[in-house]
C-alpha cells in the first residue's frame, strides 16, 4: 500500500525551548476489511498532526482490527484476543512496524494508543511510544477495568518515566487515571506531561476518567492529555460502543489564561478529529514554585500524616 506524503518535521533537544506542541488524535472505530485500511485510517490522523512534537492515539483503537474477521458480529467478545494473533494473522507485529515506521517518517514521538497482545502467556493491554530513532517505552497498564477480565487482560507491574528531548512524560492508561497514586507515582518521578490514551464505553465512563484527569493535574501540577476512542459499529454487535472527546488539560492556576484548566478540546463529541494544544514547561515549573495553590509541594510537606492509614501504602512507603 503506497503511503501518501507528507511534510516532515524532525523533533530534537532544543536549548531554550520549553513549549511543546501536542496533538490527540480522535480515532472513531468502524468496520473494516484489512489491516491495511486500519493503517491508512491512522495516516490519514497523522497527516493532521503536522508540527507536533508529540502525538497521540487511544486506547485499544487495534480494536477496529476485529471487524476485519468476516465472523466478527456472531463471536464473543472473549474472541477480542485475536487482534493480537489468529492463524496465520500476526496483527501485533504488523501495528508495532506500522507506528515505528511512520514515527521515523515523520520525525515525530507518537504515542501508539495501546493494543492487546500476549507476553509470556497473559494478555496484557500495553501502550507504546515511538520515537524518531524506533521504539522508546512500552507500558503495561496496571489497573485494568473490570470489563477488561472479559478478554483476559492481566496488570502490569512498573509506572516509568520517560525522558523525551523536550518533556518528561508517563502513562496512565484509562482507568489509571482514575487511580490517583498512578499520577502521583510519575510526578514524584519527575513527569510533566501524563499521557493517558483511553476507550470508555458510556458517556459517563468517559466523564469519569475526564475528570479524574482534571484532579490529578490540580493534585500533581501536572499536564495530561486525555486520548479517547470513539466508536461507530453495530450496536448488537460483540464490540462496546466508545463516547469521546479528547482534551489537554492542565492545572486551574492564574499562570494559565484559561481559568478551567482546559488548554484544548474536541470541538464536537464523537466525531473523528485531531485536538491540537501547546504546552508551556515553564509555566508548569513556575507554578509548582510560586502557585497561590502549591498542591505539588504541600503534598509532600505532609507526607507524614498519610502514612497514618496505610491502606494504599506499604509500612516503609
Amino acid at each position: 500500500m503506497k503511503k501518501k506524503k507528507v511534510a516532515q518535521k524532525v523533533c530534537a533537544a532544543r536549548s531554550g525551548v520549553h513549549i511543546a506542541p501536542i496533538v490527540a488524535c480522535q480515532f472513531v472505530i468502524k468496520p473494516v476489511a484489512s489491516f491495511d485500511e486500519v493503517a491508512n485510517h491512522a495516516r490519514g490522523l497523522l497527516d493532521q498532526a503536522v508540527g507536533a512534537d508529540l502525538v497521540l492515539f487511544p486506547e485499544l483503537f487495534t480494536v477496529e482490527l476485529f471487524t476485519t474477521f468476516p465472523d466478527w458480529q456472531d463471536v464473543p467478545i472473549s474472541e477480542l484476543t485475536r487482534i493480537h494473533k489468529h492463524g496465520n494473522t500476526n496483527y501485533t507485529e504488523e501495528y508495532r512496524a506500522l507506528f515505528e515506521s511512520e514515527a521515523k517518517e515523520r520525525g515525530q514521538h507518537i504515542v501508539a494508543g495501546s493494543h492487546l497482545e500476549e507476553k509470556d502467556g497473559k494478555y496484557m493491554n500495553v501502550a507504546y511510544l515511538y520515537g524518531p530513532d524506533g521504539l522508546i517505552h512500552t507500558h503495561d497498564k496496571t489497573h485494568i477495568f473490570p470489563a477488561e477480565a472479559q478478554w483476559s487482560t492481566s496488570e502490569g507491574d512498573t509506572i516509568e518515566l520517560i525522558e523525551l528531548p523536550f518533556a518528561k512524560v508517563g502513562f496512565n492508561v484509562c482507568y489509571e487515571a482514575e487511580i490517583p497514586e498512578c499520577a502521583a507515582t510519575l510526578t514524584e518521578q519527575g513527569a510533566e506531561i501524563i499521557l493517558c490514551p483511553s476507550f470508555t464505553f458510556t458517556e459517563q465512563g468517559f466523564w469519569r476518567v475526564r475528570h479524574s484527569a482534571q484532579a490529578r493535574c490540580i493534585e500533581n501540577q501536572v499536564y495530561f492529555v486525555h486520548c479517547a476512542t470513539g466508536a461507530n459499529v453495530p450496536a448488537d454487535g460483540p464490540l462496546p460502543s466508545g463516547w469521546t472527546s479528547s482534551s489537554i488539560l492542565g492545572p486551574c492556576d492564574i499562570p494559565w489564561d484559561n481559568p478551567n484548566g482546559v488548554i484544548a478540546e474536541a470541538s464536537e463529541p464523537n466525531r473523528e478529529m485531531v485536538v491540537r494544544g501547546k504546552v508551556d514547561l515553564d509555566k508548569l515549573h513556575e507554578a509548582r514554585e510560586k502557585s497561590v495553590a502549591p498542591t505539588y509541594r504541600d503534598r509532600r510537606r505532609r507526607a507524614d500524616l498519610y502514612k497514618k492509614w496505610p491502606s494504599h501504602m506499604s509500612d516503609d512507603a
